[in-house]
């Protein structure tokens, strides 16, 4: 095969969706916020999108995308709408229909359905006003018309990706109004890397009788023993009010060891640690892991609210190894 040099065409077919993208954003107008709107206000039933075609495979993308930040939405079929999936669509529901042509003959009964069913917001993304779906639609968001990359204007190319670009931006307007943050986004994707990346200190911390917590004025000797029991190389040390006034390591112990040869007589609280380093259960492990490498320490106290000196909980660097957190 003749060496060919393709740059030149994939730079053409970038620039050409570079313009589509700017046509779109010069577009949007209160019909945006309305559609947004709708979707907030979807309270009693689903967000539900449909297309053929191309314009079929974005629909699932952004029902995809508005399930992960907490919407309840779902692609149907439109084909399948002919032979009884109509019945997934329901009252109260918001019925997103995507075609860029606008008369896409799979879309007539659904249509027809929603039309006679009142308590059903018909919603049309299309590119033409005088189409059947811009026509018959209770909300309409006119996409504009745009040049397709690639020989003979006639591959979707422009069209699905500022289809796209609209569910992408009535998604994140959707989000930022309810305020959806990281750990709400946590809930939706609890596996994979995103999941690991996603979880708390929260998540991965030792709690309850598993902390290894010593009283401050009991003999090295006895907390010894309480450390080789629990077997975390730290120890948590409170006062009489159950406030944490310090932490003891294994290395902190080796070190005193070097220097007094009588270290089981000593009392907790003359090698402790003072004020240990305390994170909120509600931080990213991450970014506990973060903290653990500027400081050259591995293990942290965990608190909760602002109550630095209750502790609640212990995280160490081998709960955020086994959580694969980078």
């Amino acid at each position: 095969m003749k060496k060919k040099n393709f740059i030149p065409i994939a730079k053409e077919v970038i620039e050409t969706e570079i313009k589509s993208l700017k046509k779109l954003k010069l577009s949007i107008n209160q019909s945006f916020n309305k559609v947004v709107e709708a979707i907030i206000n979807c309270k009693n039933g689903k967000v539900i999108i449909s297309g053929i075609g191309k314009s079929g495979i974005i629909a699932k993308k952004i029902s995809s995308t508005l399930a992960s930040i907490g919407i309840s939405s779902f692609f149907v079929d439109a084909a399948a709408c002919s032979h009884g999936d109509l019945g997934q669509i329901g009252s109260n529901d918001v019925l997103i229909l995507i075609s860029f042509s606008g008369e896409s003959s799979e879309l007539k009964n659904i249509i027809q359905y929603a039309k006679r069913n009142k308590k059903i917001t018909l919603i049309g993304i299309v590119s033409k006003k005088n189409s059947l779906l811009y026509k018959s639609s209770n909300l309409k968001l006119l996409i504009p018309n745009v040049t397709e990359a690639g020989p003979g204007n006639i591959v979707p190319t422009s069209s699905t990706l500022i289809t796209l670009s609209i569910g992408d931006a009535l998604a994140i307007s959707t989000m930022k109004y309810r305020n959806f943050s990281k750990l709400d986004f946590k809930k939706y994707h609890p596996s994979g890397s995103l999941g690991a990346k996603l979880k708390t200190v929260g998540d991965l911390m030792i709690t309850g009788n598993k902390i290894p917590f010593i009283n401050e004025n009991i003999l090295m000797n006895d907390a010894l023993k309480i450390m080789n029991k629990f077997n975390e190389g730290i120890l948590v040390v409170r006062n009489k009010k159950n406030r944490t006034t310090g932490i003891i390591s294994d290395g902190d112990i080796k070190r005193i060891s070097e220097k007094n040869n009588d270290v089981k007589n000593l009392i907790s609280k003359n090698i402790m640690k003072k004020n240990p380093i305390s994170v909120n259960k509600d931080i990213l492990a991450a970014q506990a892991l973060s903290i653990m490498n500027t400081k050259k320490i591995t293990c942290l106290c965990v608190h909760k609210k602002n109550n630095k000196n209750k502790t609640i909980g212990i995280l160490t660097i081998h709960n955020i190894l086994n959580a694969n957190i980078q």
